[in-house]
């Protein structure tokens, strides 16, 4: 008697198949006599097929911007802020975050300097300055040219674990792209004394010239097949179509090297400061502009700011120079904050993101 009730549910649902069957059956007859009649009734001349009118169009390559851009965002930052991450894991997670900041923020030249009131890094580890600035370059370069260009290194132990860059200068195999970064080949090239690139594609492409084995280069893609590759600076992919092209990496000893050593000619025209301390009432007023530059410099500091930086150094505290006087402008990028104090690699991204329409504006200007 229990099972009289399954019983009767499984009949119900057999013959409810079986119906559902016959009508989709009736339906797919009906379908089927309906694209028949179509098939033979005659077509007016011109008419588009229907499949190829209903035919997706193909999938377009990201477009770069139509204007260059000729200024450019450079970013100084201590390698001392990685010396209070307890563990290589997290000092190369905290360099992935600053990698990941300047690319999404098109920062194109990160310098990382040594402030003397830094404590010693343990006789275990590398320089917190040596070590950033090996992590940053190693992130920037693209991945098909990484084992290639960065030998075997304790500091690099942990990139595994990092989230990549997906920048412009990371062209994938099948992405068509005006530019690639590429490394010239130990083979001997093209028989007319050309030399040959690894540029990420299955096959090598020949360069416009003879460059020693080993050279990283930009290439500009030939438009025709048969044509070399050309040759280009760095540079050009973003003054031609806008392209944020990487970063470069540059070592400071103190923090006035960071001026002095700078490698724009005319150096940069317009330097800003970030601190707590800084003005706070600039993002207050709906008039506030920055002043047009062509070489823009954004300067961070440690755990405890830019001040004990000053300090620290002899010839600034010798003359007694303040940290505001060493900068066109000395902004608290993140007035109001809840927290005491906010990490280097988390003022980046609020600093950054709160400066980009002005920069944007500025540096077009």
């Amino acid at each position: 008697c229990a099972r009289a009730p399954l019983l009767c549910c499984n009949t119900r649902s057999t013959l409810t198949r079986r119906r559902s069957t016959a009508m989709k059956s009736s339906a797919t007859d009906k379908v089927l006599k309906k694209r028949r009649l179509a098939e033979r009734t005659p077509k007016p001349k011109g008419a588009p097929a229907a499949a190829s009118a209903a035919a997706p169009p193909p999938a377009a390559a990201p477009a770069a911007s139509s204007s260059g851009r000729a200024w450019t965002v450079s970013l100084a930052l201590p390698g001392s802020i990685v010396d209070n991450a307890q563990t290589q894991e997290l000092r190369s997670h905290l360099v992935g975050q600053v990698a990941r900041a300047a690319t999404i923020f098109n920062v194109d030249e990160i310098v990382v300097f040594s402030s003397d009131g830094a404590s010693p890094a343990a006789p275990q580890r590398t320089d917190g300055s040596v070590f950033m600035a090996r992590l940053l370059q190693y992130l920037e370069c693209p991945q098909y040219l990484r084992k290639a260009i960065f030998p075997m290194h304790p500091d690099l132990r942990c990139v595994g674990l990092l989230a990549p860059l997906d920048a412009a200068n990371h062209p994938r195999a099948t992405e068509q792209c005006a530019y690639r970064e590429g490394l010239i080949s130990e083979k001997g090239g093209s028989k007319d004394g050309r030399s040959g690139a690894i540029v990420g594609l299955p096959k090598e492409v020949s360069v416009d010239r003879r460059l020693p084995a080993g050279t990283r280069v930009t290439v500009r893609m030939p438009s025709r097949p048969g044509e070399p590759a050309a040759v280009v600076p760095p540079r050009e992919p973003r003054e031609k179509l806008g392209l944020h092209w990487g970063f470069s990496v540059r070592l400071a000893k103190d923090l006035p090297s960071v001026w002095s050593e700078c490698p724009f000619g005319g150096g940069y025209d317009l330097s800003l400061g970030t601190s707590d301390k800084g003005d706070s009432d600039w993002l207050q007023g709906e008039g506030f502009r920055l002043p047009a530059f062509k070489h823009l410099l954004i300067v961070f500091g440690g755990v405890e700011g830019l001040e004990p930086v000053v300090e620290a150094h002899p010839e600034l505290a010798a003359h007694g120079i303040e940290t505001s006087a060493l900068f066109d402008l000395y902004l608290n990028l993140c007035p109001g904050q809840g927290s005491r104090t906010i990490r280097t690699e988390e003022a980046l991204l609020v600093g950054l993101a709160a400066l980009q329409p002005h920069t944007r504006r500025a540096g077009a200007s």
